[in-house]
């Protein structure tokens, strides 16, 4: 998502960074290609019309400051506006203190629903909360087994009835959790294709006998300004505390995204950033234009590192390499860590200066990693430790037995050797956090 923006804000950015002063002329020049920009990724025309309104003014009252460079400084202001427009701060659920906390998810059918009470659940799991997910959805055929399966997957149970009346399902699931001493339940509702009348007294009658903590709207970021629309007459109708944008991951021009909190007055909370059962993240608004804006996100990078990589492994592969002893088995590891951090373009794009257009330049496969790791398995223990002793039979020999051809072998070994010296000489990428081993595989990924 927001690749079409990305590239207009670089192409902005970059006239920007050549300014020798603010003038009424290039701040007039500047805020037309935003306006344009955001229009064109599907944001909603009123707030382009405000968003850029405001980067006008602050830009034409800040002219005179001599002490910043000016590109620089407008960058800034275009930055902080952005921020401001998706919320500023990432805003946590509001649980109060009742128990069982209720959390009702609504929206229009397609929006990933029920994928997303999973994904929550899983994620107030992690935290030491006991979940109970409510299949509420009787209408869409196999919406009830498709909670089941992921209720199973993550271990939590479902509560399914084969009444077919949504309020009393969830109504009897709120007095099990009662009796269970379950501490948060996750009401998955109906969706519909469009909005009706219908829709709405059955979700209001489910949210006044549940009195939820939070009523989270939940919407597919795709559907561009459909998804501001949509998002307005549920908050009509209900409470809306919050929204939830799905499919972000996806190649949708963004425009929902940027609008729904300033139509709406509510914060997004969570994205969902890919298909499998983790794949949702709480919203931070300046992660987010920071990627968008090609400033990395050091932050979450450090944060997935942290969460796979076993600090007492990798203690002992920095001793390894200390010692001139990493070899290909170790590197196997870590390409094993990397792997576990998602997909290489999203792991690359957090990274600083790794913009939009400079990951278009690159061929990222995820399969990569899989390739190379057949690769060094099929590698006697003896060539893992001396990879430079492989001789040519030897290489015919490894390829033959990972399907890979010999021409990859070499460029594995060459690049491996290439990746060696440079973390010996301590490699130029420091990211907090974040071993050196772990940053320069990510180049070595990059670079293959």
């Amino acid at each position: 998502m927001f690749n079409q923006l990305a590239d207009k804000f670089d192409s902005v950015f970059r006239n920007l960074r050549g300014l020798g002063k603010i003038t009424d002329g290039n701040i007039q020049h500047t805020v037309r290609d935003i306006r344009r920009a955001l229009l064109e990724a599907d944001v909603n025309f009123k707030v382009a019309r405000d968003f850029v309104e405001r980067v006008k003014l602050r830009s034409e009252g800040t002219k005179v400051i001599k002490s910043v460079k000016p590109g620089e400084l407008f960058i800034k202001i275009i930055r902080d506006e952005l921020i401001k427009l998706l919320g500023e701060k990432p805003v946590d659920l509001d649980l109060g203190n009742g128990r069982p906390a209720v959390i009702l998810l609504a929206g229009l059918q397609g929006s990933g629903k029920t994928t997303t009470a999973a994904k929550l659940g899983n994620r107030l799991q992690k935290k030491g909360k006991s979940v109970l997910l409510v299949a509420a959805d009787v209408y869409r055929p196999a919406a009830i087994e498709q909670l089941q399966i992921l209720g199973k997957q993550i271990d939590i149970p479902v509560y399914t009835e084969k009444n077919k009346n949504p309020v009393k399902i969830c109504s009897s699931a709120i007095d099990q959790a009662k009796s269970d001493k379950t501490d948060i339940v996750i009401i998955d509702s109906a969706g519909r294709l469009h909005i009706d009348n219908e829709m709405m007294s059955e979700i209001k009658e489910i949210a006044r006998i549940s009195n939820p903590s939070e009523t989270l709207f939940v919407v597919d970021s795709m559907t561009g300004q459909d998804a501001v629309n949509s998002a307005l007459a549920f908050s009509d109708a209900l409470e809306i505390t919050g929204t939830i944008l799905t499919k972000l991951d996806g190649d949708a021009r963004g425009g929902a995204a940027i609008s729904i909190t300033e139509v709406t007055g509510k914060p997004i909370k969570f994205v969902g950033i890919s298909e499998k059962i983790d794949g949702l993240e709480q919203f931070d608004p300046q992660r987010i234009i920071d990627r968008l804006l090609g400033f990395g996100d050091v932050v979450t990078l450090v944060e997935k590192a942290q969460a796979v990589v076993d600090e007492k492994e990798s203690a002992r592969l920095e001793k390894r390499l200390r010692k001139n002893k990493f070899d290909l088995e170790d590197f196997k590891n870590q390409l094993r860590q990397l792997d576990k951090m998602g997909p290489m373009e999203q792991v690359l794009g957090m990274m600083p200066g790794m913009n939009n257009k400079a990951l278009k330049g690159l061929k990222i496969d995820d399969r990569q990693i899989a390739w190379t790791e057949a690769i060094i398995n099929s590698m006697t223990p003896w060539e893992r430790q001396n990879p430079h002793l492989i001789n040519g039979s030897r290489r015919k020999r490894i390829a033959n037995g990972s399907g890979r051809s010999v021409q990859q072998i070499n460029q594995l070994l060459k690049q491996f050797a290439q990746m060696k010296k440079m973390m010996k000489n301590m490699g130029k990428v420091k990211i907090p956090g974040l071993s050196k081993m772990s940053a320069n595989t990510m180049k070595f990924m990059r670079n293959n």
